[in-house]
């Protein structure tokens, strides 16, 4: 058998991971726990955003406790609290190919103003139906999801320019353009498929998206991705791989040349095309999915064009910086002078200077063209290589005194190094085999540092064993000091891939507490018991119904009929933080719904057979949680029962 570089890779990871399981209780200073110790009834410094990964949700923690704060539903039907279950959310999960009820989320950015994190907003991505979602840090709800037409897989996204003007999100699979079919076979690919980077546009109040434009690039995979910052504002830069452009067996056929490319876009000049008219109109179709605050009620919008530039054209648009080898990540220092790739399969980290690679294009420096885009020559962008760092160096994240810090798979570690003279400083292992790493802030121009957490893909024997498949891990490192020190392992949910963190005290004083009830606008409202109602119309039964401590209105309903399409709208008529009401019926087909304080929603019941069906609260909300509790009376179809309602006093249809 002919040993390979990949092989010889996958024995190194196996022979250092091999021997780190020999000591998993590698032990921590004797301060640790100290360290991460929030007593009760304090708060945490940070939130921790991290991604679901094919739990297609957010999770949110607490740092340096490490504690499940909650889980933010974004691009899956979640059963907890009815998102994507009830009339009102459905909505948030259309696409182009119909309702798709779970994605693959991988990646986050917080908003940013003058390169700095501000606590609006949180943007994810979803991989598989390509969607960019945006939550809003005040209810910690999805208030957006739009769709990306032309992408053929959306895991190089949502990465931010430094004042929130655009979401960025690159194609990772090369595909042909508007949906066209072609043969797959490596010339077919490279004559017919294509990669996108589309621009979304961000109002800066509303933060309302919107796809600006997308840059039509050769097919090749783009993966991180990262804004230039400072001197570097207007740039955008991608790692990407398969510049071989192969159909089949990538694991040999895209790891071929020795470099690939950064791909830097001028966005600034982009707006500029945009605005002279040069940029083509496409027909295509996607959805654009808003939620509505004041209707507590998701709505969808399909958009039948987009605007494309195709920088073989435009010249001075997009240009290419050769990379080592099959790069993962692209990172900016916080200067915005420095960019990191990371090539899985380099034994080295390029850094390159972007007044090097200004002066590279003004000077022509170039070793020629890829598919009809400039390429820079290596030697003139680089600022120097940091050698020997590791094996498998994966992404790279700052902390704001002249230090990178890089993860590296197949060795099992995060590597400190100096930006300034490329020197490794210090190397700490991780448990095991580190995706993703995160410094709160370490994308901005200030990080927050102190810590730097590690998202690893195995964690073996780390926890108590729960069958084949175990928690996923996080690990939690000080960085304070001149080495890395381990503080805590904590568990997360689905597989974490990247993650966002920031200072507590720019998001915990704007949190809602509770929707008042005065402004909510939703169509099927019962702003007060007296407000509750029955009402028929053909084969819908419409339920206007209210929660309060500790009892249902109304309580006992007669007049279903089997086959009826019930709408139990639920209004929660509290206006006191913390006191969220759940809805259920014995037998529904959806989830529950969980309600919250001055807040509508919809569950919708169709009865299959005759019967009393109990409803009840399911969020435990006083001593009388339990007789929060009603009937519903449903007979047979033609029984014309008339249709009459009570929680206490009966009143009948008029």
């Amino acid at each position: 058998m002919k040993i390979t570089p990949l092989l010889l890779a996958a024995a190194a990871a196996l022979t250092v991971q091999s021997c780190k399981m020999k000591s998993t209780g590698s032990a921590v200073s004797g301060d640790a726990a100290s360290r991460t110790y929030v007593a009760p009834g304090k708060y945490d410094e940070l939130y921790n955003f991290v991604s679901g990964g094919f739990s297609g949700q957010v999770a949110v923690y607490g740092l340096p406790s490490g504690r499940l704060l909650k889980v933010l539903p974004v691009f899956s039907v979640n059963p907890e609290n009815g998102y994507g279950y009830s009339e009102e959310t459905q909505a948030m999960l259309n696409t182009s190919h119909g309702f798709v009820p779970w994605d693959d989320q991988h990646h986050l950015a917080l908003s940013q103003t003058n390169g700095e994190h501000d606590g609006r907003w949180l943007f994810a991505n979803a991989n598989n139906s390509p969607r960019v979602a945006r939550i809003d840090l005040k209810a910690f709800k999805t208030m957006e999801i739009i769709e990306l037409p032309n992408s053929g897989g959306n895991h190089s996204s949502p990465f931010l320019t430094e004042n929130t003007e655009y979401v960025i999100a690159g194609t990772r699979f090369a595909v042909p353009v508007g949906d066209q079919e072609s043969a797959l076979d490596n010339e077919s690919f490279k004559k017919n498929f294509k990669s996108t980077a589309s621009f979304i546009g961000i109002d800066p109040n509303s933060g309302h998206m919107n796809v600006s434009f997308q840059i039509i690039l050769p097919g090749m995979d783009l993966d991180l991705s990262r804004a230039g910052k400072g001197p570097s504002h207007g740039w955008f830069f991608f790692s990407t791989y398969n510049t071989e452009q192969a159909s089949t067996l990538l694991e040999v056929n895209a790891s071929q040349k020795d470099k690939d490319f950064i791909v830097a876009v001028n966005w600034k000049k982009a707006e500029e095309y945009v605005k002279a008219g040069k940029a083509k109109k496409m027909a295509t179709e996607y959805y654009h999915n808003t939620f509505n605050e004041e209707t507590h009620s998701a709505s969808s919008e399909i958009i039948k064009e987009v605007l494309t530039l195709d920088p073989e054209e435009l010249k001075d648009l997009v240009y290419l910086i050769p990379c080592p080898k099959s790069p993962h990540g692209c990172d900016v220092d916080p200067s915005g002078e420095y960019i990191v790739g990371s090539g899985k399969l380099a034994a080295l980290i390029p850094v390159f200077a972007f007044r090097k690679f200004e002066k590279a294009i003004a000077d022509k420096a170039f070793e020629g063209e890829y598919n009809g885009i400039p390429v820079i020559k290596y030697e003139a962008a680089l600022h120097g290589e940091v050698q020997k760092p590791g094996l498998g160096p994966l992404h790279t994240e700052f902390d704001g005194q002249g230090n990178a810090y890089t993860s590296f798979f197949v060795s099992s570690e995060i590597v400190k190094w100096s930006i300034k003279d490329l020197k490794v400083l210090d190397r700490v292992p991780t448990y095991y085999s580190i995706g993703h790493l995160m410094v709160p802030g370490g994308d901005t121009k200030k990080p927050y540092g102190k810590y730097v957490v590690a998202y690893n893909k195995i964690t073996k024997d780390r926890y108590l064993p729960t069958g084949p498949e175990l928690a996923q891990s996080a690990q939690l490192y000080s960085i304070d000091g001149d080495k890395m020190q381990l503080l805590l392992d904590f568990p997360t949910i689905g597989e974490p891939h990247y993650a966002q963190a920031i200072p507590a005290e720019k998001i915990k004083d704007q949190s809602v507490k509770f929707f008042d009830i005065a402004k909510n606008k939703h169509p099927y409202v019962a702003a007060g018991e007296k407000a509750t109602k029955v009402e028929r119309k053909g084969n819908e039964v419409h339920v206007y119904m209210t929660a309060i401590r500790s009892h249902l209105t109304p309580d006992n309903i007669e007049g279903i009929e089997v086959g009826n399409e019930v709408y139990f709208h639920v209004t929660n008529l509290e206006q006191d933080w913390d006191i969220p009401h759940g809805f259920a019926i014995k037998h529904a087909a959806t989830a529950e719904l969980l309600i919250m304080p001055g807040e509508t929603s919809t569950l919708k019941f169709i009865p299959t057979k005759a019967g009393v069906y109990p409803f009840y609260c399911t969020d435990f909300c006083s001593a009388l949680h339990q007789e929060m509790q009603g009937y519903m009376r449903v007979s047979p179809k033609g029984s014309n029962i008339p249709l009459k309602w009570h929680t206490g006093e009966t009143v009948a249809a008029k």
